[in-house]
């Protein structure tokens, strides 16, 4: 599945659910960070796929706490049954919880998850 296909379903979902979404992608951490910084003023609630940073990226943990909007860590993996560097995660010290190894299901149930703590 691309990754248009699944933000497709989760616009989709979104739509069902009764809320708006804004899908956003990249592969800088301090744009990451920067976007955590400002979700309080526009989202609800984070849900995001911190890929290789989940493992590294303790400006991301920190950006998450300071936030104080609930945040959903998702992985199309299980990160649990990859290589033992990949277990630890960074953004969970930080997350409400962690939606791991559905593949592009993580996206949605993430969202679903979201929506609840709203």
């Amino acid at each position: 599945m691309t990754l248009d296909q699944i933000n497709q379903k989760i616009r989709g979902l979104a739509r069902e659910l009764g809320v708006d979404v804004e899908i956003r992608q990249s592969n800088h951490e301090g744009e990451l960070v920067t976007w955590i910084q400002q979700a309080p003023a526009q989202f609800g609630a984070i849900v995001i796929n911190p890929a290789a940073y989940t493992h590294s990226s303790v400006a991301m943990r920190d950006a998450i706490t300071a936030v104080g909007i609930p945040t959903i860590e998702i992985h199309l993996s299980n990160i649990h049954k990859r290589e033992p560097f990949r277990h630890h995660s960074y953004v969970a010290e930080a997350a409400v919880g962690q939606i791991t190894g559905f593949g592009a299901d993580s996206y949605l149930l993430g969202l679903r998850a979201a929506v609840s703590r709203l």
